[in-house]
């Protein structure tokens, strides 16, 4: 009998959409999890002690994403226009691709905007690259194809 072999995808192969277009490469983009809080409760009719376990709010940790800086200020200008009062707030995906670089998974981040923002760090005796990150909150991860 033959097994159908699944391998799962390598995670160096993605992409991040902002607003639909794919305009820059990310070095790393982290943070995609959702959790919901245990929340306990208890009637005073309850024939036990126990407390029964409902659940509670859903909350989404940060996306990172870091990338090598180039003359490309994109993330700057949207870090900025939250400085300055004016925040922006768009829609990411995070792709998945396969070897053959066609999609398999795409994430969709909600309402996201820039909370921080970091520029490289630099040292003459090294060789690597000047990487910044820009860290944003959102309001929720959907799964558009799976």
């Amino acid at each position: 009998m033959a097994i159908d072999r699944k391998d799962p995808f390598n995670g160096y192969n993605f992409a991040v959409e902002l607003d639909g277009i794919t305009r820059m490469g990310f070095k790393q983009a982290s943070g995609l999890d959702s959790s919901s809080a245990a929340v306990k409760y208890r009637e005073g009719t309850d024939p036990t002690l126990a407390q029964r376990q409902l659940p509670g709010l859903l909350s989404f940790s940060n996306i990172s994403l870091q990338r090598g800086v180039t003359d490309d200020r994109a993330l700057w200008d949207w870090r900025d226009s939250v400085a300055t009062g004016t925040p922006l707030r768009r829609t990411i995906s995070v792709i998945l691709r396969d070897d053959a670089g066609n999609e398999k998974i795409r994430w969709n981040i909600r309402n996201c905007w820039p909370i921080k923002w970091s520029g490289p760090s630099f040292d003459a005796a090294s060789d690597a690259v000047a990487v910044e990150t820009l860290e944003l909150a959102h309001e929720g991860v959907e799964v558009q194809k799976w």
